[in-house]
């Protein structure tokens, strides 16, 4: 089939998340054999750290405005099989509308569900409205559980979850130092902040001899970092493998509107099982449906439940989660099955 995607980004990962998403499963999506055209809007905190800018899986053409879009590409939009709009596209109301209007069939791709959702209950209507809801063919979703019954109730013809997924043949286990006893990917948000300063900058400073990595863009100055926490301010995705191969344990934080939600599984967690780094996570409604607690990931509800697991986990029982949930991951959270799912969903 022919589809056209119109979403936040796939050629820079740069405080971003969706564009690893995009990569991935578009490229297993193609190599199911269908043409997959990518539409990016060009702004400039991306322009300026495209570390992907001509991917080999599909063809990405960059717009300057909503104008553009619409003069430059109608007649690709009119003639695909399917268009995707994705969550943050700027102007994504007025994008959406136009592609409704002009795609034989339409899906919205809610990389973001929960937080869309709060925002929808707040009237923030950034890049999704009550009524465009309705308007979509299919609603594809980041968040499942009562979350997809939700959205039908708002008026969407048939929401369905596609989680994020890995990359299998980029993220697997690398022999090598472990540089870090715990460590963390992610880029700064306040909602998140409380649960990395518990977790992580609370168990750094009580274990002084122990080493932690804080890895991601956009932290405030002001934050007291003790000396044993090591920071990079980007980590490119072609690195996240290496630095999960480097972390004894790994840290998942989740923001407050996925929790509340549930079921919202984050690509980290998927990324990290894949190359056998065991995850050290906080708790939501759901998780359990993705990961058997204690035997394939730990939960931590505070510093000192996390401070006992780094420091009364043998490296054999480390070894026995890690292999845990690699093999979930590559038993069910692959971009190859991803690309299966939404395959199924478009047919």
């Amino acid at each position: 089939m022919k589809l056209v995607v119109l979403g936040l980004s796939i050629t820079s990962s740069w405080g971003n998340g969706h564009a690893t998403t995009y990569r991935a499963l578009l490229r297993e999506f193609a190599a199911r054999g269908h043409d997959v055209l990518f539409l990016e809007r060009d702004v400039p905190w991306y322009r300026d750290n495209r570390d992907l800018p001509h991917p080999d899986f599909c063809r990405v053409e960059l717009y300057a405005n909503f104008p553009d879009l619409q003069h430059r590409f109608e007649a690709e939009v009119r003639e695909c099989d399917w268009a995707i709009v994705g969550s943050y596209v700027p102007q994504g109301v007025e994008v959406g509308g136009w592609t409704t209007q002009t795609a034989p069939r339409t899906a919205f791709y809610d990389i973001d569900t929960p937080v869309t959702l709060a925002k929808l209950a707040r009237g923030d209507f950034e890049y999704l409205s009550p009524d465009l809801i309705a308007r979509y063919d299919l609603y594809l979703s980041f968040c499942g559980g009562p979350t997809l019954e939700k959205l039908e109730k708002m008026g969407s013809p048939r929401a369905r979850a596609l989680y994020c997924s890995v990359d299998a043949a980029q993220y697997f286990p690398e022999a090598g130092e472990k540089k870090w006893d715990l460590s963390y990917l992610g880029t700064y948000s306040d909602d998140r902040q409380p649960t990395l300063e518990a977790l992580l900058l609370e168990v750094a400073r009580a274990l002084p001899e122990r080493r932690f990595c804080v890895a991601g863009p956009q932290y405030p100055d002001g934050i007291a970092w003790p000396r044993n926490v090591e920071r990079i301010a980007h980590l490119p995705p072609a690195q996240h493998r290496g630095f999960y191969n480097a972390s004894r344990w790994t840290l998942n934080v989740t923001r407050v509107d996925m929790i509340a939600a549930g079921w919202s599984p984050s690509v980290r967690l998927f990324e990290a099982a894949a190359c056998a780094a065991p995850i050290l996570s906080d708790f939501w409604p759901g998780l359990d449906d993705f990961f058997a607690l204690d035997r394939e990931i730990r939960v931590a509800r505070s510093g000192e439940e996390a401070r006992a697991i780094l420091l009364d986990t043998t490296e054999a029982e480390r070894a026995q989660i890690a292999e845990a949930a690699r093999v979930k991951v590559l038993d069910f959270h692959t971009a190859a099955q991803r690309a299966a799912e939404l395959e199924s969903y478009l047919s």
